[in-house]
């Protein structure tokens, strides 16, 4: 069994990303049911609308599962600290800020601890400070990303020869090509955000699935980068916006948090309102052209990776 999924209990090295405010228990469920790492994200959501989706998650699926919390975003940090604690969650993913004051609250509680960073110096803190399993995360992902910039590709192996915890590489990931080239990076395993939005189960919006399925290799954009709040979402009549709105005399920190909040969010991937609100896609989007269940998804990366790593070894 790989490392990473004897430490976890998982079946399979893919974790779902989390989605912050768009996270449900029915995708988070899938994944988790189909051996994978479902992961629920805070977000800014309440104690109590996290413990709804947490209770549901429950119902559906028997298997481990992770609750990202971003650090620097929620403002309920402490209240869901307790909360993950109260309901034993498997696996708690950090993110978005300095794990360094909480991980030891959750290995009291026997809760493993997932890190997400985007730089060497960031991975090897957090190990220090305890982390199991670190989540390093190239700039091609969808959402917010580090504001060095760093590509997985490049990210990975740099990581992987400064720590000894497991690594699990992020962006830029959607098939078994993908986690077939992390594992030869030295990661082990891969977390993917995008390629789950375009699943059966997952509860989305019609038109941002439809954004995804007709995207390009071109077709995501980074927002926020004169504000050190580096974003990369779908181009959309809302992206548009915030691109104009950047070159402002208004534009601040504040602002851009404001128009890119959960609230936003929510409007354009679960309403699918494109001109209200904005849609996260990773670089990948452009390869992803069907929409399997989770399961087939899940299973189909792993005979792709097997395939792959089998006819690498034939051309040596």
């Amino acid at each position: 069994m790989n490392r990473l999924c004897g430490q976890l209990g998982i079946k399979y090295p893919i974790f779902q990303g989390g989605m912050g405010n768009i996270s449900n228990a029915i995708l988070t469920s899938a994944v988790s049911e189909a051996g994978g790492l479902g992961t629920i994200g805070a977000g800014t959501m309440t104690s109590g609308e996290l413990e709804e989706i947490i209770q549901q998650t429950k119902e559906m699926t028997d298997k481990p599962f992770a609750v990202n919390i971003a650090i620097g975003v929620s403002p309920y940090v402490d209240e869901l600290i307790e909360l993950l604690i109260k309901h034993r969650v498997p696996v708690v993913s950090l993110s978005a800020g300095d794990p360094t004051a909480f991980i030891e609250r959750f290995h009291n509680a026997g809760i493993k601890v997932v890190t997400v960073v985007g730089s060497v110096r960031h991975a090897q803190k957090a190990e220090a400070a305890g982390s199991d399993v670190i989540v390093a995360e190239g700039y091609e992902a969808a959402g917010i990303n580090s504001n060095y910039e760093s590509t997985t590709l490049t990210l990975i192996p740099q990581i992987v020869d400064k720590v000894t915890v497991p690594v699990v590489a992020a962006g830029g990931i959607a098939d078994g090509r993908g986690l077939a080239a992390m594992l030869a990076l030295g990661a082990s395993g891969v977390q993917i955000g995008t390629r789950f939005i375009v699943t059966k189960e997952a509860p989305f919006s019609k038109e941002y699935k439809h954004k995804i399925l007709s995207a390009t290799d071109t077709d995501t954009v980074i927002v926020g980068r004169t504000v050190k709040r580096v974003r990369r979402v779908l181009k959309s009549p809302y992206s548009k916006k915030l691109l104009e709105f950047e070159g402002s005399p208004d534009y601040t920190l504040a602002k851009f948090s404001e128009f890119t909040s959960e609230k936003f969010h929510k409007i354009g991937a679960v309403d699918g309102n494109l001109e209200e609100g904005f849609i996260n896609g990773g670089q990948i989007s452009g390869i992803i052209n069907d929409i399997p269940t989770v399961k087939e998804l899940v299973e189909r990366m792993i005979a792709e990776a097997e395939l792959v790593m089998n006819s690498l070894i034939k051309k040596l």
